[in-house]
């Protein structure tokens, strides 16, 4: 997708803040963090939203979630707790399409349910 701003952080063609990379995924902080840990954990598979995956995508979306509490530990919130977040479609708050996992910590959240 030339015109999806997280290929592009994936290409390295726009600089961000990476804190993780494998072969899969790419994480990197977000520019307008809610939380004092947040990390965005982006698929390099262009994946427009939840909606549209396929089977053949399940263990990629697991390894997302693998990374996270990866990244958790790291970033010293796995104890105390952290939040994981997926928005899907623009009613939910998704403004880039493209699937990406916010990793959300360091403060006490209120509980959705």
């Amino acid at each position: 997708m030339t015109d999806c701003i997280f290929c592009k952080i994936i290409a390295g063609d726009i600089p961000s803040t990476n804190v993780y990379n494998d072969e899969q995924v790419t994480a990197f902080l977000d520019i307008n963090p809610v939380a004092p840990t947040h990390i965005l954990i982006v698929p390099k598979k262009h994946i427009d939203s939840i909606n549209v995956l396929t089977v053949a995508d399940e263990p990629l979306i697991g390894h997302l979630f693998f990374i996270a509490k990866q990244l958790a530990a790291q970033e010293g919130i796995a104890e105390p707790g952290y939040r994981l977040v997926i928005n899907t479609g623009a009613e939910s708050g998704q403004t880039v399409d493209h699937v990406h996992l916010h990793l959300l910590g360091g403060r006490q959240m209120r509980a959705l349910g």
